[in-house]
């Protein structure tokens, strides 16, 4: 039993906030078509993935478990789960706080999932350009 606590120890914590692969690759995408945007906005609430400053449009990369997708969907944790409920629904809360604030001051915010990023990339970055070009008109 103390091995297996102190492999999940070890795994969490090697998972990291910035320059995740979901972040990599919609960042290589979007370069790829021209779009120049900043990344891990410190200055924007919520601080984006990325954002277009000018445009007022931010970019979230939420992984499925950390921003609790499998969780909404009925998906239960087998062990600890106490304590990941409560970190899971607190995410879910907080990206909702962030959405609102955004919108409120006048942002778009994109959320992304890190399975649609993965697997129909061209797709996110469609749709990040349509959200720019909508307003350049």
């Amino acid at each position: 039993m103390g091995k297996v606590r102190m492999t999940r120890s070890e795994n969490m914590r090697r998972i990291k906030a910035k320059g995740t692969k979901i972040e990599r690759i919609l960042a290589k995408a979007m370069w790829r078509e021209g779009l120049r945007y900043r990344k891990n906005c410190k200055d924007v609430f919520g601080k984006p993935d990325f954002c277009f400053k000018g445009k007022k449009i931010a970019i979230f990369c939420d992984s499925e478990f950390w921003h609790g997708k499998k969780f909404l969907e009925g998906e239960r944790f087998k062990t600890n789960s106490d304590f990941w409920e409560e970190k899971i629904k607190r995410n879910i809360e907080r990206d909702k706080e962030v959405n609102k604030r955004l919108e409120s001051e006048g942002w778009t915010v994109l959320r992304f999932w890190g399975k649609d990023i993965e697997t129909n990339t061209d797709k996110c970055v469609n749709k990040i350009m349509r959200y720019i070009q909508k307003d350049s008109k």
